[in-house]
């Protein structure tokens, strides 16, 4: 009788101790959440852009519905400037893929490579007009 409760204590301190390693897994070896496109834009496009004032880059946070290089405060490329590109989500689209392809010799050299994360920025500065 004893062996069996010796066997029953041990499975239950096994079972136990497999909750607890489980439970206690950084949080790292889980399933992040997926950025928003506040993220997005704050990492891939932050460094160069902000919402409410030209950096490196112009303002974003009116450029939906903007036509391309008409921030007066901001220096364009020529190109950029004669394209008579309005932005939306196509052309945002085409420019965050491939802004050369888009305008050949403008002065913006990034791209989003993934598709849905250009779809979350798009999306977050479409939300953000100018403040």
């Amino acid at each position: 009788m004893r062996m069996r409760q010796w066997r029953l204590a041990t499975a239950a301190c096994a079972g136990f101790l497999w909750l607890a390693i489980v439970w206690n897994l950084p949080r790292s070896g889980r399933a992040q959440p997926a950025p928003t496109g506040k993220d997005l834009f704050d990492r891939r496009c932050g460094g160069c852009h902000a919402l409410d004032g030209d950096r490196e880059g112009p303002r974003l946070g009116d450029v939906y519905g903007r036509t391309a290089g008409s921030v007066t405060s901001f220096e364009y490329s020529n190109a950029l400037k004669k394209s008579g590109i309005i932005w939306n989500a196509e052309t945002l689209e085409k420019w965050l893929a491939d802004p050369e392809r888009l305008v050949p010799n403008n002065n913006m050299d990034f791209h989003v490579e993934r598709a849905d994360e250009r779809r979350d920025i798009i999306a977050y500065l479409k939300g953000n007009p100018a403040r």
